[in-house]
């Protein structure tokens, strides 16, 4: 068997691949798509959480039943006064989304998953709270045209230009960024892979 990386990521962001890359874990990368819509009645918490263990589960169907790495998930989610921000389907969502944060606080939540082939599960969560300052229509047109939103959940990347927008930033970077390191190295240390190695 190939021991060349220590996990499975369940995610095609290349930010999360990044942020992985950051903490010097070796993964190979499976594709595993999930229905991404809140459950009636779901509150944000229980949603990213799922999301990230459903996309670690369907990553561990995919392995062969001698393989013993663990598969990685994650979602992360926008949350503006209790209510869920995915990703913008469309120009006229995403600038919405921009002017409705525009000066405001919201709170960016990211689940991460962790799923062993003996079908053993740890989640964990990361809340952060990001202060917008003023945005104008024309700074959310221009924004949108930069072709960056349109992936994201909230319709903004905090590590590319969307930067620009954030005022105050309480909590994770890395968990608003995709990938709450903190709380992958703490699952790592659940699954038995060191992060920091001597």
């Amino acid at each position: 068997m190939n021991k060349s990386f220590d996990i499975y990521l369940a995610s095609q962001s290349p930010r999360r691949r990044e942020l992985l890359e950051q903490l010097g874990i070796r993964y190979e990368l499976l594709s595993a798509e999930v229905p991404e819509h809140p459950l009636d009645g779901e509150v944000p918490e229980v949603y990213v959480l799922r999301l990230a263990l459903e996309k670690a589960r369907a990553g561990v169907v995919q392995l062969s039943a001698d393989d013993s790495r663990p598969v990685l998930g994650a979602d992360t989610t926008v949350v503006f006064q209790g209510a869920i921000m995915g990703k913008p389907k469309d120009e006229e969502e995403a600038l919405a989304m921009l002017i409705q944060l525009a000066g405001e606080r919201h709170q960016v939540m990211s689940g991460v998953a962790m799923v062993g082939h003996d079908g053993e599960e740890q989640t964990r969560l990361s809340v952060s709270t990001v202060q917008f300052r003023a945005i104008s229509l024309d700074e959310a047109r221009a924004y949108w045209a930069s072709g960056e939103p349109a992936d994201k959940a909230g319709g903004y990347a905090i590590q590319g230009k969307g930067a620009a927008f954030v005022e105050r930033l309480e909590g994770s970077y890395s968990g608003v960024m995709g990938l709450p390191l903190f709380e992958t190295a703490e699952l790592m240390s659940q699954f038995g892979i060191s992060v920091i190695k001597g």
